[in-house]
């Protein structure tokens, strides 16, 4: 079993990483070579600008390719509760920001043409348990009748078409959402920004960000510096680097996946015949798609721990155990991969974006980044040309959150307090 991302280990090389040290004056620098960053370096170089991309690492090595390849539409919370909380026109365009986003992906892989397997596969979303339905059809109404009309329910005796399990209690079936390889369109989505115009510096950890007298900032990493106009922190969950300002406002989660070995044809048809992504609906739940060399890619928060070799394993067994229990026919099954990454979660579990202390940034995305990472990297560009209106988070008010200065010593009791909850509800 290899402790590493499926995604990183079955992508190209990247091939236009910038040689030398980093140095120079550009328009823009920004700082992460995520989705959000590679997205914006390219929408800014097609403007004109000048533009270098600080990556500590390798490209889309971090959260960008270490998570479970889901690109779907919808909110990372109820719909009729988010109406509730903010009101219809305004959850009604958080919504549409979300289909706007897999469509900005769709639009991307198509136009430049990345290899990447994008399907528009839809979702499912499953009961977890028989009162979670009742809770999924007062949903799904509040879905049909002011954000997604084709938005379907099923019930329990409508799933065997959809899912192997008796596990599951009903659902509700989201056609507009995608699926992609992460890694593949990572790595294309670098190359197509390189042939544009932006320098891509991997391991280049930015460790300094100074004003500079005329204005702008020089950043400064372990192989060089570089003075810009302006600066986008695209960096999520990073805990290296001169961001304590939002580390502060930024919960890093541990989630985790594993993947089966190949498992052919015939078995997927008999789990997962219409290959969506799928996701259960406990708090600590679990989320699983088909790969496109036909494994099954299956994760969840499974520990309340950061990612590393060890807790990685320790959290894939668990995932296994978890798969076992939806898919018991599985038994038996080899797991080839087994990995981790880390969720910018924010308080809220809304995305936020903007600008602070003049420098702009866009992160927080809560687990459900694949497809806004993208879109908000095109976001931040027009942004940073002087509209700020087009950024759909930018009324969200920004605190910090109380008692948190660094790691997130309340882990463990937010997921205690998480599976309480699963099993009283």
């Amino acid at each position: 079993m290899k402790l590493e991302s499926y995604w990183l280990d079955t992508a190209p090389p990247f091939g236009a990483a910038a040689p030398g040290p980093v140095e120079g004056r550009v328009d823009v620098a920004v700082v992460g070579g995520g989705f959000t960053g590679l997205s914006a370096a390219l929408a800014l170089a097609r403007k004109g600008a000048s533009v270098v991309v600080l990556e500590g690492g390798r490209v889309v090595g971090e959260a960008s390719g270490r998570n479970g390849g889901h690109c779907n539409n919808g909110l990372a919370h109820d719909f009729g509760g988010t109406v509730a909380s903010l009101g219809a026109e305004r959850a009604l365009a958080l919504y549409r920001a979300y289909d706007a986003a897999v469509d900005t992906v769709e639009a991307l892989v198509a136009a430049e043409g990345i290899a990447c397997d994008f399907r528009r596969a839809g979702k499912i979303k499953l009961a977890a348990k028989p009162g979670h339905f009742a809770k999924l059809e007062r949903s799904h109404a509040a879905l049909v009748r002011e954000a997604d009309p084709e938005a379907r329910l099923l019930g329990p005796g409508e799933l065997a078409a959809e899912i192997g399990s008796d596990a599951f209690h009903g659902a509700i079936i989201h056609p507009r959402s995608a699926l992609l390889h992460v890694g593949r369109f990572g790595v294309g989505l670098a190359e197509v920004a390189a042939r544009n115009g932006a320098r891509i510096h991997e391991n280049a950890l930015v460790t300094a960000i100074d004003r500079l007298p005329g204005g702008g900032r020089r950043l400064r990493t372990a192989i060089g510096s570089v003075e810009a106009g302006q600066v986008l922190l695209a960096t999520g969950t990073s805990i290296r680097g001169p961001l304590f300002h939002f580390r502060r406002r930024i919960i890093p989660v541990g989630s985790f996946l594993i993947a089966t070995e190949p498992l052919g044809c015939a078995r997927i048809d008999a789990i997962m015949p219409t290959r969506r992504t799928a996701t259960t609906t406990r708090i600590i739940g679990n989320y699983f798609r088909v790969s496109p060399d036909e494994r099954l890619i299956f994760g969840g928060r499974a520990r309340f721990a950061m990612s590393s070799p060890t807790s990685d394993a320790r959290s894939g067994q668990v995932l296994e155990r978890a798969m076992l229990d939806i898919f018991p026919q599985l038994a038996g099954t080899r797991i080839d991969y087994c990995w981790g990454g880390l969720v910018d979660m924010t308080a809220d579990r809304f995305p936020r974006a903007g600008e602070h202390d003049g420098l702009f940034y866009s992160m927080g995305y809560s687990g459900h980044g694949v497809q806004m990472s993208v879109h908000m990297g095109q976001v931040m560009a027009e942004v940073m040309g002087g509209n700020p209106a087009a950024n759909p988070w930018r009324a969200f008010a920004w605190p910090a959150i109380r008692g948190h200065f660094g790691p997130p010593w309340f882990l463990p009791f937010v997921g205690a307090w998480y599976r309480l909850q699963d099993r009283l509800h």
